[in-house]
């Protein structure tokens, strides 16, 4: 089974680019991270037709998230339950559905902006939310995993330069013993380390051509369960994604089973 996450950065915007990568990776599950979409303006009838279904959580903003599947959705939920409000509205940043075998979140983590920012504290109160909110299905049975577009590098060799970001969020002790503590309710980061590739990031800035220099953050996670972490055979990011005219500013991170 072939489990993926990716932040397309406008499904609109990317949908020739999606469809043509689920087709060419034969992708079982797809988790979305910023749609940037209305659900009444999501491409439902285009991914139908080649096999997959799907749930959506979107307002058309700058979020949005979804689950794209062909094995099955169930038990769809949409949101994080518990989660807090921004600006009196609780974003469209979570959903998760039972997909065949295994239980799935795709997650958009707020930004954070800057640390003296209010998003700054919404954020932090957003991951303790998650935390809680996976806290039953992470301790199942059932594979179980998070994934999606944490906007925290766990550690400094996540980042291209440590020292550039100093004060900076994505790399703050509160947001790292965030993850940490999301960690704790049994999850584990399902990339091997040592990493099997050199510097595997999964954002690339499209300013000053951070990605043909490979100055990129590891920021999209999967954070599996004991069941789910034991069928992993692979784990990689699709760099190639990353590449040519009309990419996002994020590459896939896929993750083979054995189930």
């Amino acid at each position: 089974m072939r489990i993926a996450t990716w932040n397309v950065n406008s499904i609109t915007a990317r949908l020739p680019r999606l469809l043509a990568w689920l087709e060419s990776t034969g992708t079982d599950v797809l988790c979305l991270q910023e749609t940037k979409c209305a659900t009444e303006q999501y491409p439902a009838e285009a991914l139908r037709e080649l096999g997959y279904e799907s749930a959506v959580n979107a307002t058309g903003r700058w979020n949005g998230v979804a689950l794209i599947s062909r094995v099955g959705l169930a038990d769809v939920v949409t949101g994080l339950p518990g989660g807090p409000d921004f600006e009196g509205v609780q974003e469209p940043r979570a959903i998760s559905a039972t997909c065949g075998p295994v239980r799935l979140w795709s997650v958009y983590v707020p930004n954070g902006r800057e640390v003296a920012h209010d998003h700054y504290t919404y954020k932090l109160a957003w991951l303790e939310a998650l935390q809680k909110a996976v806290a039953a299905d992470a301790a199942g049975s059932q594979p179980f995993a998070v994934l999606g577009d944490f906007n925290v590098a766990p550690a400094d060799e996540d980042v291209w330069d440590p020292a550039l970001f100093e004060g900076a969020t994505h790399v703050t002790p509160a947001e790292r013993a965030a993850l940490a503590s999301l960690r704790q309710e049994g999850l584990s980061d399902v990339m091997p380390r040592p990493l099997k590739y050199d510097r595997p990031y999964t954002f690339w800035d499209y300013r000053e051509l951070r990605f043909p220099k490979n100055k990129g953050m590891r920021i999209d996670l999967v954070y599996g369960n004991a069941p789910f972490t034991a069928s992993v055979r692979d784990s990689y990011v699709d760099r190639e994604e990353r590449k040519g005219k009309g990419a996002s500013d994020h590459a896939p991170v896929v993750v083979d089973l054995d189930l």
